[in-house]
Order: structure tokens, then sequence, then C-alpha cells
């Protein structure tokens, strides 16, 4: 079964930049699509942005747009999100995401069979 790990979090200043790594315990090419999601307390699991494994097609959230990159190693087996710009807003668990099946959509967390534990993103104002 593939598992997914996040790295990456920490406490940063809101303007900061960060990156969050994904590693997948099986190949990349295996995947149809990762994605990044994220969960502040009370609230619901949020699409954050979303890339496919074949033709790199992405959908990103508009809160995160112009500001958030997915981007993937393949010779490593790793997905990255890159965060620039950072605000409070942005504070949450981040989970990484995948799924090997063309037949669900792409930003609901049903749509994806796979998680990683999360990994905590603080940024302070």
């Amino acid at each position: 079964q593939v598992q997914l790990v996040e790295s990456g979090g920490g406490l940063v200043q809101a303007g900061d930049s960060l990156r969050l790594s994904c590693a997948a315990s099986r190949r990349a090419s295996s995947i149809v699509a990762m994605a990044w999601f994220r969960q502040a307390p009370g609230k619901e699991r949020e699409f954050v942005v979303a890339l496919t494994m074949t033709d790199g097609d992405t959908w990103y959230s508009d809160s995160v747009k112009g500001r958030f990159t997915i981007s993937r190693d393949a010779a490593k087996n790793m997905v990255y999100l890159h965060m620039n710009t950072l605000k409070p807003e942005d504070t949450a668990v981040y989970f990484c995401a995948a799924k090997f099946t063309w037949r669900t959509g792409w930003t609901r967390p049903n749509d994806y069979g796979y998680w990683g534990q999360g990994t905590q993103v603080t940024v302070s104002s």
C-alpha cells in the first residue's frame, strides 16, 4: 500500500516562504494525481492545489493562487508545495493526498484515496 509522509511545516512570520514536501512510498508513475489540502482548527478540510502526474495540469484554490506552487521530483518520488507570501490565514495542518484513478474529481477530499499524516504550518502576524 502507498504511504505518504509530509514534512517541512513550521512557525513563520507573515510574508515568509516555506516549502512542504511529501514522500510517496511507491513510484510516482503509479499515481494519477497528487494534491495538497489543509485543515484549520474547527474547520473542514480545504482544497489547496492538485497536480496530475501525466500531463502536469494544475488546479489552485483562489485563496492561494499566485502565492503557492505545486511541483514534483519524479526521480525522488516527491511532491512539493512552495508557499510564498504566507498569511496568518494560511495557518493549518497541511495534508498530502494521492489517487490512482481517473474516475474521481480533483478538488474534494473524497476524490483521493491516500493521505499523509499532515504537517503543521503556523503563520504569525
